[in-house]
C-alpha cells in the first residue's frame, strides 16, 4: 500500500536578498520501511514542487506520482530560516488524488537543507507524514530535490504571477542608460605644405644578414631508441568528449594521505544514469551504470604527481535528466561528499591535491 506523502520543507540560504526558492524543484521521496526493502520493493515516488517565496514565506504546490498507480495534488506553505539554510513547508490540503482501491491518502512535512554546486541547487531531508482520514502516523523517510526549468505538469498561476514581479523588479533597478555624446562639429581640415624630400642616405657598404632563429619541434624522438618524448609546450593529447564538452569544477579536495578511494552512486531515483571517468584526460571507468552499489577508483598522489584531475562524463541522462551522482571520497581519516551533475553539453570536474600534515 503506498501513502500520499506531501508537504514537504525545503532549506535555502534564501531571503530578501538571499537565495530566492521561487520556482520549479523536482526529485524523489522514498520511505524507510525496512520490511519493503528487504522485500526489494521499489518505493521511491517522484516528487515535484513549485515554490512562490515573498520575504520568508512561500506559497507552494506539491505532486507525487508513481506510473499509473499514484497520483496526487496538494497545496501548501512554507517558512524559510535565511541563517541555516533550512525550510519548512507544510501540506495544507490533497486537491487531486488517483490511487489503488485500500490506499491511504497522506499528508508530508519535510525537513530539508539547501545547498548549491555550481550552478545546481538541491533540496535534500527527511520527512514524517500523516494519514488524513484518522491522523496516525504514515511514515518517514527521505526527500531528494533538484531546482529545474520545467514542469512534469503545468506551471501554477501563482508561480507565473511571482517570476512577473520579479522579472519587473529586476528591470525597475536597471541603471539608466548613458546619454549618447553630442557629436562635435566637424572643421575643415588644415591644409599642409608639402615637405621637400630628404636625400636619401647611402646604404651601408655590407649589410648584415638577418638570421630567423629555427623553431624546435614540440615533439620529437630519441636519437638512439626512437622513443616518443614529450617537449614543454607540446599540447596534450585530449579526448574528444573532453575536448567538446565544457568542463566544469565543481571542487578541490585537499587531502594529508598519498592514496585516496573515490566511490560513485547514483544521487536519486536509479534511473539507469551511465557514466565514464577520466584521471588525467586518461579513461579509468567506462560506461558504467551508477546505482545503490559504488564504482570505486583508488587514485595515488606521490611525490612527482601531487594534484589530480578527475572528470565525470554523461553517457546518458537515464531516465530522469540530467546525470546526478553522490562521490564520496575517503583519505585516511578524512571523508568528503560531492554531489556531480553531468549533461551532454557539460562534464563535471574534481581536482585532488596534497598537502602534507603540518
Amino acid at each position: 500500500m503506498r501513502l500520499f506523502l506531501l508537504v514537504f520543507l525545503i532549506a535555502s540560504g534564501l531571503v530578501g536578498y538571499g537565495q530566492d526558492l521561487t520556482g520549479i524543484w523536482r526529485g524523489q521521496f522514498r520511505s524507510n520501511n525496512r520490511m519493503m526493502q528487504l522485500m526489494n520493493i521499489d518505493d521511491r515516488y517522484k516528487f515535484e514542487v513549485q515554490i512562490a517565496q515573498r520575504a520568508k514565506a512561500f506559497q507552494a504546490v506539491t505532486y507525487s506520482y508513481k506510473t499509473t498507480e499514484f497520483y496526487g495534488k496538494a497545496d501548501a506553505k512554507g517558512t524559510i530560516h535565511t541563517g541555516t539554510k533550512k525550510v519548512l513547508l507544510e501540506e495544507l490540503k490533497i486537491v487531486e488524488v488517483r490511487m489503488r482501491s485500500g490506499s491511504d491518502a497522506c499528508i508530508m512535512t519535510c525537513f530539508l537543507q539547501y545547498s548549491r554546486n555550481g550552478n545546481e541547487e538541491f533540496l535534500e531531508g527527511s520527512y514524517v507524514s500523516m494519514n488524513t482520514t484518522d491522523s496516525t502516523d504514515c511514515g518517514r523517510g527521505t526527500v531528494f530535490l533538484r531546482k529545474v526549468e520545467t514542469s512534469d505538469f503545468f506551471k501554477e498561476p501563482f508561480l507565473v504571477t511571482r517570476e512577473k514581479e520579479k522579472k519587473k523588479a529586476a528591470e525597475s533597478v536597471r541603471p539608466p542608460e548613458k546619454p549618447a555624446e553630442p557629436i562635435a562639429k566637424a572643421t575643415p581640415p588644415k591644409t599642409k605644405t608639402p615637405a621637400t624630400p630628404k636625400k636619401p642616405e647611402a646604404p651601408p657598404e655590407r649589410p648584415e644578414k638577418i638570421l630567423q632563429p629555427k623553431t624546435a619541434p614540440e615533439r620529437s624522438t630519441e636519437p638512439v631508441t626512437g622513443k616518443e618524448i614529450h617537449k614543454p609546450g607540446a599540447p596534450v593529447l585530449v579526448p574528444p568528449v573532453l575536448r567538446n564538452r565544457e568542463n566544469e569544477l565543481v571542487k578541490t579536495i585537499t587531502v594529508n594521505t598519498r592514496e585516496i578511494i573515490v566511490s560513485l552512486y547514483d544521487n536519486g531515483t536509479i534511473d539507469k544514469d551511465t557514466v565514464s571517468v577520466y584521471l588525467n584526460k586518461k579513461q579509468v571507468v567506462f560506461n558504467k551504470m551508477l546505482s545503490l552499489s559504488p564504482i570505486t577508483l583508488t587514485i595515488q598522489l606521490d611525490d612527482d604527481n601531487d594534484y589530480q584531475e578527475l572528470v565525470m562524463v554523461a553517457e546518458n541522462l537515464g531516465e530522469i535528466p540530467p546525470n546526478t551522482s553522490l562521490m564520496v571520497v575517503k583519505a585516511g581519516n578524512q571523508q568528503f561528499e560531492v554531489r556531480i551533475t553531468s549533461t551532454e553539453q557539460k562534464n563535471a570536474v574534481v581536482v585532488f591535491k596534497y598537502e602534507a600534515p603540518k
